[in-house]
């Protein structure tokens, strides 16, 4: 009993001091929206000009959620451009809607790196280059169309917009997508499901409907997810990864998977 009072504690400290902290940090930012009607979303200028990029680029990109959601939660979507084009499009899930009958996948053109409702979002995968970049655009595609859960969205545990990305980077393991340990819902497997591999197509996930789980993978390193918050260690580069807090230690840039 003494082992397992200290180890709720330890497992308490882990999980939810760091959540707690990011959640009073949020809040102290006084120049943050609050009206997402009046919310910010121009680009913010990390995508290449369509017209003077004739090659094919897919990126992915995470931005803090809105509201109080955003203190230790992120919303991931990925935008794509094929070889020629002049506009991006953005693969990714909302929830409005959903309660009405709409699908939650929008697969449409728009603005590749706009905020997300005044928030700044970060790089996480940069990939160009040719016909192998335009098939696995094509790929995307496919796979948008073959998502399970397109009628149906919750912010917690999952499905949302993090199992959809997470969902097309196991589809499409060439992205070698390393998802932020704060991008909730990307554990919850498609369709209830037990065992897949990483979000990044690689490795091997373990989960319970998005609640407990283990991942270990390259891209990923060891992960445990708890009521849907990630505690873990990544080697490449080394970094403590925390539930709010997110990667403490050396950033994983947004290099191309095969650069």
């Amino acid at each position: 009993m003494h082992f397992l009072r200290w180890a709720l504690l330890g497992l308490f400290l882990i999980l939810f001091v760091p959540t707690g902290v990011a959640l009073a940090r949020h809040f102290a930012i006084d120049d943050r929206p609050t009206d997402w009607r009046t919310a910010s979303h121009e680009s913010s200028g990390l995508a290449p000009d369509p017209r003077a990029t004739p090659e094919a680029v897919i990126q992915v990109y995470a931005a803090p959620a809105f509201s109080w959601r955003g203190a230790f939660g992120v919303h991931t979507w990925i935008a794509a451009k094929p070889s020629g084009s002049t506009t991006w499009t953005r693969f990714e899930v909302f929830g409005w809607g959903v309660r009405r009958g709409e699908g939650a996948v929008r697969v449409r053109s728009g603005v590749p790196d706009a905020k997300w409702y005044g928030a700044t979002p970060e790089l996480l995968r940069d990939l160009r280059g040719g016909a192998e970049v335009n098939a696995l655009i094509e790929r995307l595609h496919a796979a948008a169309r073959r998502y399970p859960h397109n009628h149906e969205y919750r912010v917690w545990p999952g499905p949302n917009s993090n199992t959809f990305i997470a969902y097309l980077g196991r589809q499409v393991p060439e992205l070698h997508i390393d998802m932020p340990p704060t991008a909730i819902g990307k554990d919850y497997l498609p369709e209830g499901g037990w065992v897949s591999t990483a979000p990044s197509g690689q490795g091997v996930q373990l989960s319970a409907k998005g609640l407990l789980g283990l991942t270990v993978a390259p891209e990923e390193g060891l992960e445990f997810n708890v009521l849907g918050l990630t505690v873990g260690i990544d080697a490449s580069p080394w970094a403590i990864k925390l539930p709010g807090t997110g990667r403490l230690g050396a950033p994983d840039g947004p290099a191309s998977p095969h650069g």
